[in-house]
Formats: C-alpha cells, structure tokens, sequence
C-alpha cells in the first residue's frame, strides 16, 4: 500500500515561508549559522534557509539512530561532524521531527558544548510522544505536528525509501 498523504506539498511550501520570517524576527540579529541533520532535514532546510532573510552559513552533522529499521536504536552515532567551529555564534539546529528526542537532546548537549553565542531549535514535525517525554526542553520553531505514526517524504525515510516524496505522507504497516 503506497504511503498515505499527511501534509500537502503547497502546505508545506507556506509553513516554511511562515518559520523564514518568524525565525529571523525572533533570534538574535546577526549572521546565523544553520545546522542541518543529515539525511532526513536536507529538504527541510534547504528551503529554510532560503526564507530566512539574513546573512547565514550552513553546516550539517551525520548522524544514525534508525538504520534501516522503522524504531531508534537507542544509541545515536555521529557519521559526519561539523566542518566549522560554532564557538560565538547563533545557531540554528534544525531537525526533521522530533519523536523519542533522543538525537535531539544528544545534539544539542554537544553543540552547547562547543559554547555557540546562542543555541535555537527548528523541526519540521513534532510528534505527541516527544512533547510528552520532553515538555521541559521546548522546541523553538515547529513546522507541523504530527500523529505518533511513522511518516516519509520531503526528506524523512523509510529504509532510506520515500524521502522524494514531495509531502509528508504516513507510512502504513
């Protein structure tokens, strides 16, 4: 059964437009540096960042908590780290959902490390689950949310499947 449409394509072309603007009203004035989470947030940020309308760099972390299965594996790896310092700078981490917040949470505990000027979230999904487990640590920018279902498209994956998908789309078992 293909992959059932969630969130429209043109729903999603506005929803980023919207967090561009809102993004650069609220975080600090001056140049931005944008981290994507490799693989499932290249779409999402690449339209991102081109509706923020500010000077920015982007950089990108690799990392792996899925593999190929459709539940985390507990233990987040990083495959790919960042090729520049974030030492005094604003940055924007951006992730495609939030869900168990397990690579969120690890992401961010490293990235403060690295003593950024100032440290923001922006997911494109949020599920219940992740609000729930994490009320404390709120996101910054939410692109939608969604159902405690697996979802694929416009970058999320299925055993690296779907991601082409120009919507968001629930993955039925």
């Amino acid at each position: 059964m293909p992959p059932r449409e969630l969130i429209s394509p043109a729903a999603i072309a506005r929803r980023v437009a919207e967090l561009g603007a809102e993004i650069d009203r609220r975080l600090p004035a001056g140049p931005l540096t944008v981290v994507g989470v490799l693989r499932g947030a290249f779409m999402f940020m690449a339209d991102l960042v081109r509706a923020i309308p500010r000077d920015l760099t982007c950089d990108f972390l690799g990392v792996r908590s899925y593999g190929d299965a459709t539940v985390s594996s507990g233990v987040v790896e990083i495959t790919s780290d960042l090729g520049a310092p974030v030492a005094g700078r604003h940055v924007l981490l951006v992730e495609d959902i939030a869900d168990t917040g397990l690579t969120l949470h690890y992401l961010l505990d490293l990235l403060r490390a690295r003593g950024p000027a100032s440290l923001h979230t922006c997911v494109l999904l949020a599920k219940p689950s992740y609000r729930d487990r994490h009320s404390g640590t709120p996101l910054d920018f939410v692109g939608f949310d969604a159902p405690d279902a697996y979802v694929v498209g416009y970058g999320l994956d299925a055993a690296q499947l779907y991601r082409n998908l120009p919507g968001i789309n629930i993955l039925e078992p």
